[in-house]
């Protein structure tokens, strides 16, 4: 054989889809995926989300009928954001033993027991009539302590209602410490904290503020959302704080222009990691997919490989039923 010839030959392992499949390095598993689900008050009807095509507000009862798709699907786990019909300067809903997220996950936890993780978020944006994920003071601020108190008595009402973890998004200081001294102080030491530890003030988060109706009226949230340029060391810093607070599990988001963050995270920490691919990632890829730009279902699974790549445990995705469907 002439020397020209290539000795290593790394294709024989790319011949065919067996072959691939049995070296491929990153697997998706339906269980490693969270379906996040809106459920509205006052509605008669599923209302569709115009800028997320195929995602919904739900009422009580076809948020039951979707959850029971997604778990038959093999989903790993749900995380329910309530829409009341009423919102005011304290969030009062969100605590409110009859408001929607306590009636929507009292319903779940009836329906569908242990059989999935069931997950709340934890805040306050969708129930303020003024957009931001606190109380404010006089001068327009997010009080940072005040909107703690608020968050305790939130996690109780869902705990009360049966989630099995919450999700604090708020990136409030301390505001895993506050919530883990509540739970534990109502009788609660078993409901988990999955915190959004890196959260950064992202223009990716457009459609979901359509679906959870909850754009600032005012201002914006980088005051306490992380700066997109800020320093990764905050990022880790950040994380560690809630782990010493009492997270369970850390999160990244959003996911696909925060890959590098993720894998500093993942290195650094040697615990569950998610990542929420949000409503702007689901949105572009269904817009260029509209449009025959791309080939929608291989782009979704390759956002969702590259997330797990990057270290990733689980990830929060619009698609999660779906492609659970695939995979199985």
């Amino acid at each position: 054989m002439s020397s020209e010839f290539p000795v290593a030959r790394p294709r024989r392992l790319r011949r065919t889809a067996a072959m691939r499949r049995m070296v491929t390095a990153t697997r998706v598993h339906p269980s490693d995926l969270i379906l996040p689900m809106f459920v509205k008050e006052g509605i008669d009807e599923p209302q569709p989300v115009a800028s997320m095509p195929g995602v919904v507000q739900h009422t009580r009862e076809s948020l039951r009928k979707a959850a029971h798709e997604a778990v038959e699907a093999g989903v790993g786990g749900l995380i329910i954001f309530g829409i009341p019909a009423v919102k005011d300067e304290r969030g009062s809903a969100a605590d409110d033993p009859a408001g929607i997220t306590q009636l929507a996950l009292r319903d779940l936890a009836a329906d569908l027991g242990d059989s999935t993780v069931l997950m709340a978020d934890l805040c306050l944006d969708e129930y303020t009539d003024h957009g931001h994920c606190g109380v404010l003071t006089a001068s327009g601020e997010v009080d940072n302590d005040a909107t703690l108190e608020r968050y305790a008595s939130i996690a109780v009402a869902q705990a009360n209602a049966g989630v099995h973890m919450v999700g604090p998004s708020g990136m409030m200081d301390g505001q895993v410490r506050a919530i883990r001294g509540a739970l534990d102080a109502a009788g609660y030491a078993d409901v988990g904290i999955m915190g959004y530890s890196v959260k950064y003030a992202s223009a990716f988060y457009g459609p979901f503020r359509d679906a959870a109706e909850c754009a600032p009226q005012f201002g914006d949230r980088s005051a306490y959302q992380q700066d997109p340029g800020g320093p990764v060391g905050e990022a880790l810093r950040e994380t560690r704080l809630d782990l010493a607070e009492g997270a369970d599990i850390v999160m990244v988001k959003p996911a696909l222009a925060y890959l590098d963050v993720m894998r500093q995270v993942r290195d650094a920490f040697d615990v569950p990691l998610a990542a929420y691919q949000v409503s702007g990632e689901y949105a572009m890829v269904e817009a260029a997919a509209a449009n025959g730009w791309v080939d929608r279902d291989r782009v979704i699974m390759e956002t969702l490989t590259a997330i797990r790549r990057a270290g990733a445990d689980l990830i929060l995705t619009y698609w999660a039923t779906e492609v659970a469907r695939n995979l199985r």
